[in-house]
């Protein structure tokens, strides 16, 4: 019988901690006695919209770019993203010392590609109901000798990913779950590999937008399911398939998935700011919302919670929590 290795090991994520000393922000972990009597335990928030470009991104981004060959970063990098990760890896590339192009959606928040840009990286801009992102990249790499480096479909980045959830462990301590927003499967393949390898009885939660949940019919069904381009206010989770590298770690650790309608995420976004005096973007929202609206079934008495980014402009902000 033939034994498949896993993309990444426990060993990888503490490795890119080492990379990431330094260059990442160690980001707070926030608690909230009004939070812990909401829903009955004690929550550690790890706060990823205090990280550099104001998400978990960079640590993905970074750690991948960083270990390419001098020659390959004299070419530059490429990249696809709906906003974080085209942040995340226009400053990888200032802070190396290269150049970055970064494929976007037409419809990315204004204030994401404009931070995109303003870290020095070129916009090559598709529409994500019609488009292939993927392709395009791909295909703009090569043209250009550029290094591809995809938001989660690489195991630099998901070890890079796991460096939030292995700070949190680190700083809290023990805790009986872990909630994780689930996008393309990055960020909670490398927390739950970081997670699982100190405590096999850690319970990871992955969070989805009710809209977007490929990732739950995925982990249901057993194999990799795609679903139509899913509309919801949480843009970072709205993907229509969960990654190959990524689904592979996540069929093996991943213990439920939560789903959450946009309007608990626009709860969750007014109980941060109100209560926390923290400003979250709805994908970042998604594991307090979980939380908030009782998704989550019963829960051990200590819970850590990845607050996954922050990047939202004044008047979205406003426009989406602006009811009562």
């Amino acid at each position: 019988m033939t034994t498949v290795s896993a993309p990444i090991t426990a060993a990888d994520v503490h490795d890119a901690a080492a990379r990431l000393r330094g260059v990442a922000h160690r980001t707070p972990v926030l608690r909230s006695r009004t939070l812990d009597g909401r829903v009955g335990a004690e929550v550690l928030l790890k706060c990823e919209n205090f990280q550099r470009v104001g998400a978990f991104k960079f640590r993905g981004a970074y750690n991948a770019a960083s270990r390419l060959p001098p020659e390959q970063l004299a070419r530059g990098i490429a990249a696809y993203s709906s906003g974080n990760h085209a942040q995340a890896v226009a400053l990888a590339a200032r802070e190396l010392g290269t150049t970055a192009v970064i494929v976007m959606p037409e419809d990315a928040p204004r204030s994401k590609r404009e931070a995109t840009e303003k870290y020095g990286a070129e916009i090559v801009t598709y529409d994500r109901y019609t488009g292939d992102r993927v392709a395009i990249a791909e295909a703009l790499a090569a043209e250009r000798g550029l290094a591809l480096i995809p938001p989660y479909e690489h195991p630099h980045v998901m070890a890079g990913q796991g460096t939030a959830a292995l700070e949190l462990l680190e700083e809290a301590g023990q805790v009986g779950a872990l909630l994780v927003p689930v996008g393309g499967g990055g960020l909670i393949a490398g927390s739950a590999t970081v997670a699982k390898d100190g405590d096999p009885r850690i319970r990871v939660i992955g969070v989805e937008p009710e809209a977007g949940d490929d990732t739950r019919r995925s982990l249901a069904a057993g194999r990799r399911v795609s679903i139509p381009v899913p509309h919801t206010i949480a843009d970072g989770q709205a993907l229509h398939t969960p990654g190959e590298l990524t689904f592979s770690v996540n069929r093996r650790l991943v213990d439920a998935i939560a789903l959450v309608s946009d309007d608990e995420i626009r709860a969750a976004m007014r109980f941060a700011f109100e209560r926390l005096k923290i400003v979250v973007e709805p994908s970042g929202a998604t594991g307090l919302a979980a939380l908030l609206s009782g998704r989550t079934g019963p829960l051990p008495d200590r819970v850590g919670v990845i607050v996954s980014g922050g990047n939202i402009d004044a008047e979205r902000f406003a426009r989406l929590c602006g009811g009562t």
